[in-house]
Order: C-alpha cells, then structure tokens, then sequence
C-alpha cells in the first residue's frame, strides 16, 4: 500500500512485509516488462480509459460499451505476443499504468483513471525516452490532454494529420527533438 509523498521529500513509502519501506521518486523501479498475468489488468486500464475519454469524442454507444470489452481485448489484443512484448507496467504492488512501443514510437500509454495526476505516466514516458529512446507517437487532435502532457516532454506537433481508422477524426503526429541547437559557439571565433 503507498501512502504518499506527506512531507513533499520526493520519495513514497509502500507497505512491504508489514512494514513501510521508501522508494525514491523517479527511478522507475515500479517499470517493468507485461507478463501474461498482466493482460486483464492492462485491458481493463485501456477499456475504461477509452470510455472516459474517447467515448466523449466519438459518442458510439455500440462500441465504447458493446464490442469494446475486457476479456475480448485482452484475449484478442493484448495476449498476442507480438503485442505484448512491448509492454512496460508501472507495477508498486498494482499495475497502475502501461505503455506500449514499437521501437521509438509511443503507441499507447495509459493510466487508470483512478490514479492519474500521481506521477504514473511521466515516469513511464521518462522511461520510454531513456530506455527506448523514444521520439514520435500519435495522438487523437482533440484529446488535449494527452497533447498536452506529450507537450510537457518535450514533444510537438509535426503538422502532420491522419483519419483514426474507420472514424472522421484525425490523429495528429508529436515528435520530440533529441537535441536543440541554441547557439554554435564555434561561429562566433572563426
């Protein structure tokens, strides 16, 4: 059980053998590789993640609460190996969050909308960066929140536009710059 960050130290506390032990903020200790215990989880995090925020957007009844359901993901989808193989959970005790990558590129991320603003999704993206080195992803252009979380990390909007597939919506391209050149010292001496 995580009781938090109550003296704003940058570390949180789990319960662990019945007794609290600090884990530092930030280093992606809680991120690892999906297993195929993590399937349910993980597709329970994307169902009602696309209820909140996709259904709103879209407003398809039959889809968001007839064909896109629990179990039929996560045996249809996210069992395929060649889908979960590139799976990475925040897991404290509670798989709180996943994202999926395919080389550089985002192609999901989520996190239970219960435990969403708690840190859980930049350090999956900050590990996406690190570990993969992540650069591009796609995101719904009027999912704005997620745009602007992408925002935070450095990615921007490319200008670059595609249908959702079988919808009237457009997803747009964010790439993040891996270096910004400022100034080229070298210029001002020669």
């Amino acid at each position: 059980m995580c009781i938090g960050d109550n003296l704003n130290t940058g570390n949180f506390y789990f319960m662990k053998d019945g007794d609290y032990q600090r884990f530092p903020k930030g280093n992606n200790m809680n991120i690892r590789k999906a297993g195929i215990n993590d399937v349910s989880r993980i597709a329970e995090i994307y169902v009602f993640n696309n209820r909140m925020y996709y259904f709103p957007i879209f407003k398809e009844e039959e889809f968001s609460f007839g064909e896109l359901q629990v179990v039929s993901l996560a045996d249809n989808y996210f069992k395929k190996n060649a889908i979960l193989e590139h799976i990475y959970v925040f897991d404290d005790g509670l798989i709180r969050g996943f994202i999926q990558m395919s080389e550089t590129e985002i192609c999901k991320l989520y996190v239970d909308t219960f435990f969403q603003s708690k840190g859980i999704g930049n350090e999956l993206i900050e590990y996406a960066i690190r570990e993969f080195h992540a650069d591009h992803l796609w995101a719904l252009e009027k999912n704005t929140r997620a745009i602007s979380f992408y925002h935070r990390h450095g990615f921007h909007l490319t200008g670059q536009k595609k249908f959702e597939e079988g919808t009237t919506e457009y997803l747009v391209e964010l790439e993040r710059q891996k270096y910004r050149k400022l100034y080229d010292c070298t210029a001002a001496y020669t």
